[in-house]
């Protein structure tokens, strides 16, 4: 899926956590509120959240991803793309550990080593800390972040559906009638 050169510079991008609201770039006059350095992550910065994150209790990448946008208010969400690289990146560091919870989830945890990683980078994870905390405030008068999510995964859904080439007569009706369908609900609600 995501093999056109396309998608990994957008990957990147997300990585880099440079996309904000709707695919634009946070700051500047792309952004909204107040904050103004152009990225929600500078280097490294995820992986720290996503150790904090499982320093606080074993999670599923899933459970990390939503973590990260509510604490976000929807602002960013980082795709699985960035977050399951990151986990094994950490379990090949030492820092995390991986075992089965409930049905197929994976579950993942801080090793000694990852708190003793934790607690030598104390500065940098409170500063991002203090980053995605502003940036959650900034953006906690917006839409829900799970209306926010919903919204990017139609959008992404569909990009790459149009990506693997044109639709057929009644293939356009089936998604047009399922986007009229979700815009019904919507109003209805």
């Amino acid at each position: 899926m995501h093999d056109h050169p396309c998608h990994r510079h957008r990957e990147e991008r997300h990585a880099r956590g440079e996309f904000g609201h709707f695919g634009r770039h946070f700051g500047g006059r792309h952004g909204r509120g107040g904050h103004r350095g152009g990225r929600v992550f500078d280097h490294g910065d995820l992986r720290l959240v996503i150790l904090q994150l499982i320093a606080e209790k074993p999670r599923s990448g899933y459970d990390i991803i939503k973590a990260i946008e509510e604490k976000l208010s929807g602002a960013y969400s980082p795709s699985p793309g960035v977050v399951y690289p990151t986990l094994t990146m950490l379990e090949e560091q030492g820092f995390a550990t991986m075992s089965a919870g409930e049905g197929s989830k994976k579950l993942y945890a801080v090793t000694p080593e990852g708190t003793a990683f934790l607690a030598a980078n104390k500065a940098a994870v409170d500063a991002v800390s203090a980053r995605m905390a502003e940036l959650g405030s900034a953006y906690g008068d917006h839409a829900a972040p799970q209306i926010l999510r919903a919204m990017e995964n139609l959008k992404t859904a569909l990009r790459i559906r149009l990506a693997r080439g044109p639709l057929g007569e009644e293939q356009l009706r089936a998604v047009a009638a399922a986007l009229d369908a979700a815009a019904l609900a919507v109003e209805r609600s």
